[in-house]
């Protein structure tokens, strides 16, 4: 069998499945093609054009359909059956302790989204709701004179941060924290990103199961989504410094935010997933609205 015939099995296989995507990819071919190189042992960044015509061992192709079997059966994420999510191009280590690693502040981060917002005296940056510790990963790759401190809730997701802190020789930069919201982070931070637990109950009671896989604690808002961030922030202004941002994904629950903050002045940052998703709180503002 070359890998051409494989892959195409594999993708009919997963499209006629009731799976559900968002973890990486965004449909039965892509996955199909992650899932397929990575049990090869092939860079999923490989040609697949060039590849395509490659004769497969009877047991290559044996594991590759086993894998399939795995996501399907098990509904679980690609990333957790493979323990790798990628992000920007950056590998990072996952599991089932962490949500798999998908934010649209890591897009912003690497394209510059906010930097007319940060400055030379940028220094302080805490990554709060941390979970594998992909934001707090990249924030230090791009921008090499900071210190930048991980925060979370969670143990469990914290032990998984530590593991991709020291993958790519961050430790003397990174720093990690239990913390429930701001409570052990003093600051002052010139810069806070956020991608906290967002989702409204309503959307939570309908979450596929590859969802469902993840932390719960990572995900759930309560009612209307805002739990989390109504303590954020009151708690903010106290924690940035007198020029500093908070960037926070808050996903596709605006409204919501809008609904419950209708007098704070936000800056909604532009995404590939349009400009709804995360939005920039300067302190003037927050403490305005506090």
């Amino acid at each position: 069998m070359t890998l051409q015939d494989l892959l195409a099995q594999a993708t009919e296989r997963l499209a006629a499945a009731p799976l559900a995507y968002g973890h990486g990819t965004n449909n039965a071919h892509d996955e199909a093609a992650w899932l397929t190189l990575w049990q090869l042992g092939l860079p999923l960044d490989s040609d697949l054009d060039t590849l395509a015509g490659q004769t497969l061992s009877e047991e290559q192709s044996q594991a590759v359909q086993s894998l399939i079997t795995r996501r399907i059966e098990t509904r679980l994420p690609a990333a957790y059956l493979t323990r790798e999510a990628w992000l920007q191009g950056v590998p990072f280590y996952v599991d089932e302790r962490a949500i798999v690693p998908r934010s649209f502040i890591a897009e912003l981060i690497a394209e510059g989204g906010f930097d007319a917002w940060l400055s030379e005296s940028t220094r302080e940056i805490l990554d709060l709701c941390t979970g594998n510790g992909s934001l707090a990963v990249l924030a230090a790759m791009a921008w090499p004179d900071v210190r930048v401190l991980a925060a979370d809730l969670s143990v469990d997701a914290l032990a998984v941060a530590r593991i991709n802190v020291y993958k790519h020789e961050l430790q003397d930069r990174i720093g990690l924290i239990e913390s429930n919201g701001l409570q052990a982070c003093p600051g002052p931070y010139d810069l806070i990103l956020c991608n906290p637990p967002y989702v409204n109950s309503l959307s939570m009671s309908a979450l596929p199961a590859e969802y469902r896989a993840e932390p719960e604690l990572a995900l759930a808002g309560g009612a209307d989504g805002m739990d989390f961030i109504r303590q954020l922030l009151r708690d903010a202004p106290s924690r940035l410094s007198p020029s500093g941002v908070l960037v926070l994904e808050i996903g596709n629950e605006r409204p919501f935010f809008e609904s419950a903050f209708p007098r704070l002045e936000a800056v909604w940052l532009a995404t590939s997933a349009g400009e709804d998703q995360v939005l920039l709180l300067t302190a003037e503002s927050l403490s305005a609205h506090a």
